[in-house]
């Protein structure tokens, strides 16, 4: 696990409203070399805008890496990729993926980073997606997640873990550009205070990485815990220590999605639902809009914003990176957005409710829960998770 530097300054960045902009102003910055790492690409007036400017940038010289996942970019594929290759971008899909997702475990395999660096400088990751914040006929308010804009030390961390990847897919698409040096190294010196940490979930050296730090964080907590995740399905260490926290006497929230776009995973998580309300947590669900947010505060001190959600094909499968911050302040900013998107758009759930909800919907999400766990098993993972 990366252990927490020193030096950094770190901005939170709430929906696409705050994100795009200021990722759009350093691409149009860049001078040597610009890394993205993305799940999904979409062809919307977002993703238009951002591959114009990558676009731009490879025509100005700036060496343009953009890797997408092949399974959430399977349009990408045909829609923007051939625009970038034709203005210069060097692009790469991770696993190519042509069909229906299987439940083979090397296919649920995928790169689910969100992660942009820009001439070793500046980093951007989060959740957040290139895909507008407004879904065509959904509803009036923006899609809720966050991203980090980095500067300091932690963007070597954020910079060599792109380049490892960039690397990685060349060799296994058996590219010419293999062992490309970096243009330009990351900077080094700081560039504020903050103390900070930059985690990856991989299949080899960091499978637990993110999870052990949810799970350390929870362990020490004294006073709140406040999650907020998109799809929440965690296994037996992490349900158990979220029920040892509130034996503690600490204050345990979930903000969870309302307004379903994945409905097999949302009706296994709710199949949990009683299991947390009869054990004391908290429980709210997101209708506003749709919730893709991926972050966590604990006692106001630790706080974590990354792509990894609380469920096995993250924290077992994908490729996932995130940042964890040890800052009040920081923390504290985090807090107050994840409380005030709950006053504004999310609903508590009483036990007693909870439990009157029809036969129909409580069949659901048995079968919801039964497939994903099936899904898990048939993946080669089992046991405690």
């Amino acid at each position: 696990m990366s252990r927490l530097v020193a030096g950094n300054a770190l901005t939170l960045l709430e929906t696409g409203q705050e994100y795009f902009p200021a990722l759009l102003a350093e691409l149009e910055r860049a001078a040597q070399e610009i890394f993205l790492e993305t799940y999904l690409f979409e062809n919307d007036a977002t993703g238009r805008r951002v591959a114009a400017e990558l676009g731009r940038a490879a025509q100005r010289g700036v060496r343009v890496h953009v890797l997408v996942d092949g399974f959430g970019g399977r349009a990408f594929v045909r829609e923007l990729m051939p625009l970038l290759e034709g203005d210069g971008v060097q692009v790469l899909i991770y696993r190519p993926e042509l069909r229906a997702l299987s439940l083979r475990r090397h296919r649920l395999r995928r790169m689910h980073r969100k992660l942009v660096v820009v001439d070793g400088r500046v980093a951007f990751v989060g959740g957040i997606n290139i895909i507008d914040d407004f879904e065509a006929g959904g509803p009036p308010h923006p899609r809720h997640d966050y991203a980090v804009r980095a500067e300091g030390p932690i963007v070597a961390r954020m910079l060599a873990a792109v380049h490892h990847l960039w690397q990685l897919v060349s060799w296994a698409n058996f590219s010419r550009r293999l062992n490309e040096p970096l243009r330009v190294p990351a900077r080094a010196e700081r560039a504020g205070r903050l103390r900070a940490a930059f985690l990856i979930r991989d299949n080899l050296r960091h499978r637990r990485d993110i999870e052990n730090a949810y799970l350390a964080a929870i362990g020490h907590a004294r006073g709140e815990v406040l999650i907020a995740c998109a799809y929440f399905f965690p296994g037996r260490r992490f349900r158990r220590a979220l029920i040892e926290a509130v034996r503690r006497g600490v204050r345990v929230t979930l903000l969870l999605q309302g307004l379903v776009d994945h409905p097999v995973l949302a009706h296994a998580s709710r199949a949990l639902y009683p299991y947390f309300l009869g054990h004391g947590i908290r429980l709210f669900e997101y209708h506003r809009s749709y919730l893709h947010a991926k972050v966590a505060v604990v006692d106001r001190r630790w706080a974590t914003v990354g792509s990894s959600n609380i469920d096995p094909f993250s924290l077992l499968l994908a490729r996932e990176a995130n940042v964890v911050v040890a800052d009040e302040a920081f923390a504290g900013r985090l807090h107050d957005s994840v409380t005030r998107a709950m006053e504004q758009g999310a609903r508590e759930l009483a036990p007693a409710g909870w439990r009157r909800q029809g036969l129909l919907r409580r069949a659901a999400s048995w079968l919801a829960y039964q497939f994903v766990r099936l899904a898990i098993g048939v993946a080669g993972y089992g046991g405690k998770h």
